[in-house]
């Protein structure tokens, strides 16, 4: 019988695993003594995989990915080169005398800022200090980053998900109505899907059960608000609100990112992966919207002053970008310093919009430069991972209202309004990618060059 695998088809599945787990202190023999330098080319090899699928796990792109496999490999005497997916790694180390070749792959993909931060941690000190580090200590300190707990509970990310969709809905254009059963849908939404994960559930299982669970929970909140008050209909529109925890920022920004550098392999994934998601949260919330007899009309206008507006954008963008920070698993102080990146960028780019001053797509894409280029200011004296401030700060900005309206009316054959629906969020969607990488040329010197 192959290790891994269940005896029956009747036995409990708890301990099965269709990735097999990677016992990484197997691949060395050195005492703790010898500095890595001078181990075997496997050994040095290894760390260096590690690195790398340490990394993907955390959701960060192959440009980084790559760079820190570099970056290792330079400092262990070696060469490396690297064919890096979505969820795989192919790579070869070679020194003077011979090379080595590995396959790694990820059970599943996601997104962990703050273990991400403390990897680029350990590569920095590794570049600076690396010099005399055995093989068994380096192994030790990535296992001490591998054991890193989630900074919050199911409970705290289904609230962060609450706060950031309610505040989502009212930059879309909701009121207090729509902000209030977001708010429960989306918290309880994403509560479901924190547990299913947890339970290392398939990802459509996990995502179609938080869907629906979401715009259930809305339209019962709605319901029950409705017998103390007379609502309007319209009302039912923020039910879209409540879905958009799903919004696959990572992987789509990262895609852009990726196809810039002409990683084609990893872009590509990364663009199917988020579509796919995307694809199957409208379906599943078109489907609930088809149940229970809603319709996504237009939101109620807000008798707001432009003003009033204004000021108001600036807590939501920051409520927003805060929750979807926490989501990804921020530590608080990194994800206020999204949150803030995320007001200027986002209120900038709904004010462009409101005064008619650029189309859409234009103001897209200078809040997502502006975004990037706070972002590299900040990291400069702070530390923190780019990618970690600039994806929580113009997810926010992805038209999720549109997209769903494009999903809607397709599902009832209503071809052409479907079609400018999408025409209208693909505006938006190329360029926020394009707002980021053009923040990176003019702030990254090593990003900006191809060797």
């Amino acid at each position: 019988m192959e290790q891994g695998q269940p005896k029956s088809d009747n036995e409990d599945l708890s301990n099965y695993r269709h990735h097999m787990a990677i016992h990484w202190h197997d691949f060395y023999s050195s005492d703790n003594v010898t500095p890595a330098q001078k181990a075997n080319l496997v050994e040095r090899s290894t760390i260096v995989g590690r690195i790398g699928i340490m990394m993907l796990a955390c959701g960060t792109g192959a440009w980084r990915v790559r760079d820190s496999m570099n970056v290792v490999s330079q400092k262990l005497n070696m060469t490396c080169s690297a064919d890096i997916g979505l969820v795989s790694i192919e790579y070869t180390c070679m020194d003077a005398n011979n090379s080595y070749t590995q396959a790694l792959s990820l059970p599943n993909t996601g997104v962990n800022t703050t273990k991400l931060n403390a990897l680029e941690s350990f590569v920095k000190e590794f570049d600076q200090r690396g010099d005399h580090w055995t093989v068994g200590e380096i192994h030790k300190r990535l296992d001490v980053i591998h054991r890193m707990k989630g900074n919050y509970s199911p409970l705290q990310v289904g609230l962060a998900a609450a706060l950031a969709c309610s505040a989502f809905v009212f930059l879309l254009g909701g009121g207090p109505i729509e902000m209030i059963c977001s708010f429960f849908g989306a918290g309880i939404g994403n509560y479901v899907r924190r547990k299913m994960i947890d339970r290392k559930l398939t990802l459509f299982a996990c995502l179609a059960t938080s869907v629906a669970v979401a715009c259930v929970i809305y339209v019962m909140a709605l319901k029950l608000l409705n017998m103390g008050i007379s609502l309007n209909p319209r009302h039912e529109a923020g039910y879209i609100g409540a879905m958009l925890f799903v919004i696959p920022g990572f992987p789509f920004i990262t895609s852009g990112l990726d196809l810039s550098k002409l990683d084609m392999r990893s872009g590509l994934e990364r663009l199917a992966y988020a579509v796919m998601i995307i694809i199957v949260a409208t379906l599943v919330g078109w489907l609930v919207a088809m149940l229970v007899h809603l319709k996504p009309e237009n939101f109620e206008p807000l008798a707001l002053s432009p003003l009033m507006l204004f000021l108001l954008r600036l807590p939501a963008s920051f409520c927003g970008v805060f929750g979807f920070s926490i989501m990804f698993n921020s530590t608080p102080k990194m994800a206020a310093t999204a949150g803030v990146i995320g007001a200027i960028a986002n209120t900038l780019r709904l004010e462009l919009v409101d005064y008619n001053v650029m189309p859409a797509g234009a103001a897209a894409f200078l809040g997502a430069l502006t975004a990037g280029i706070l972002a590299s200011f900040v990291r400069d004296r702070l530390g923190y991972p780019r990618i970690s401030l600039t994806v929580p700060a113009i997810v926010i900005m992805v038209p999720g209202l549109y997209l769903y309206r494009a999903m809607y009316n397709m599902g009832l054959t209503s071809i052409s309004v479907g079609a400018l629906w999408i025409t209208k969020a693909l505006l938006i969607i190329v360029f926020l990618p394009l707002g980021l990488i053009a923040a990176r040329i003019l702030g990254d010197p090593k990003w900006r060059h191809t060797s």
